[in-house]
């Protein structure tokens, strides 16, 4: 299917995404609106997402910026709905907004731990439980959350980041029991080590790197060589396969958790 097929097919949906500003986020508003989707861009920075809602004018779709906290829930609330009044309903829901902290479980701020988890799940609760009636109402929807690798086998000195990844691997296949019947689909994708500034921060943090026994100037050239690859994933390869879930020849696909992180899983 040519570009023009592609978006004449997806005439009239919408994706919500969240944490949109940058990163796998910023990949994935491209790569859905180059699939001919209008965008709803959710995320903290009014600067980054009023540049990406110009940047995506390219594609012939409409894309709006909805700068929000989504661990602020009636504010994130709001937000949604006024996404859905300006684009139309949700067709697409793509869970991205995530933070990350280093601390061990024995001195862990509790107060951190919420912030995660408010952040990472139940952010992605509140957006799935606001876009799902609608996609039952139409008889099709996907929902794909952003995990992590690190959501299926824990990670030292991120017990919150895990904690939430783990959970979301929980709520998609939750969801994607309660809902198979009516033509949505809930899948969750479970990236490695990415070639974001989020994991790039992680890998040059002092604190990480000196629980890890790794040198600052080091660690990121051995988590690329922990990868089987010997390389980072590229946030546009998570968009491609993001993008592959949403459409119909992935319409089989749902409640699995997929993991793109060239092999880092296996070792």
């Amino acid at each position: 299917m040519d570009q023009v097929d592609k978006q004449n097919s997806q005439s009239g949906k919408t994706a919500f995404i969240t944490g949109a500003s940058r990163g796998i986020g910023r990949a994935l508003a491209e790569r859905l609106a180059q699939d001919g989707f209008d965008i709803a861009l959710f995320a903290r920075s009014e600067d980054l997402l009023s540049k990406l809602e110009s940047d995506l004018s390219k594609f012939n779709v409409q894309a709006r910026a909805f700068p929000v906290d989504v661990s602020d829930a009636p504010r994130f609330v709001a937000a949604l709905k006024s996404a859905r009044e300006k684009l139309g309903p949700a067709s697409i829901l793509v869970n991205n907004a995530g933070v990350y902290y280093t601390q061990s479980v024995e001195g862990h701020s509790v107060d951190l731990f919420k912030e995660v988890l408010e952040t990472n799940l139940t952010a992605a609760l509140n957006a799935c439980q606001f876009v799902v009636s609608g996609m039952k109402e139409r008889g099709w929807g996907r929902i794909v959350n952003i995990s992590s690798i690190s959501g299926k086998v824990a990670e030292a000195y991120g017990a919150a980041y895990s904690a939430s990844k783990f959970g979301m691997i929980g709520l998609t296949q939750s969801l994607a029991l309660e809902v198979a019947e009516h033509g949505i689909t809930v899948n969750a994708v479970c990236p490695g080590w990415v070639a974001t500034e989020m994991a790039r921060a992680q890998l040059r943090d002092e604190t990480w790197c000196a629980l890890n026994q790794l040198e600052v100037s080091q660690s990121e050239e051995i988590a690329r060589l922990s990868v089987p690859q010997k390389r980072l994933i590229q946030p546009e390869e998570v968009a491609h396969l993001v993008s592959f879930l949403c459409g119909e020849n992935a319409r089989g696909i749902t409640g699995q958790s997929i993991n793109i992180c060239g092999g880092l899983s296996l070792s």
